[in-house]
């Protein structure tokens, strides 16, 4: 399969922004109990998803989660992130067809139950204890809150004058 310049672009375009908006939110104050944050790099994870492809948001992604680690964080870090970037995405890229464009946010929802999931059991690997699922009650109310949130936004842009940039197979 061949990659053409556009699509690189909108790739290094696409992940630069996400990266901005991660680090951006990254300097906001974490809510109490448990470093909950708002996932906001993921709007962008999720246009890309309805605007490029699937393939493309993932590059998208990884790229997000690979200079995020270099920029502020670590290797611990990166395993974190890196667990709940693949579970959501994989959640994300299943449900991302069946559902229609009204439905972005719920694809949002699930795609943060699936990044909590993932780091919760990053968490349990890298300390070894079960205690970790001990947040996970607290983590699964806030994905819906968050994940509602970030997916009403991405709905907005998807359906705004970005829509004229899509170079997603239909």
């Amino acid at each position: 399969m061949r990659v053409s310049v556009k699509q690189i672009t909108m790739i290094g375009i696409f992940a630069a922004l996400s990266l901005i908006i991660f680090m951006v939110e990254a300097e906001l104050p974490v809510f109490e109990g448990g470093g909950i944050k708002l996932g906001l790099a993921n709007i962008v994870t999720l246009c890309a998803m309805k605007l490029l492809g699937r393939k493309e948001a993932g590059a998208v992604l990884a790229v997000r989660v690979l200079l995020a680690s270099v920029f502020c964080g670590s290797a611990i870090s990166l395993i974190f992130s890196a667990s709940g970037a693949f579970l959501a995405y994989t959640v994300m890229c299943l449900l991302i067809g069946r559902l229609d464009d009204r439905q972005l946010w719920v694809v949002s929802v699930f795609g943060a139950i699936g990044h909590n999931l993932g780091q919760t059991f990053a968490a349990y690997f890298v300390c070894g204890s079960a205690i970790a699922f001990s947040m996970l009650p607290y983590l699964l109310i806030s994905a819906v809150i968050t994940g509602a949130l970030v997916g009403i936004v991405s709905m907005k842009l998807v359906s705004s004058p970005l829509r004229r940039f899509s170079m997603a197979k239909k």
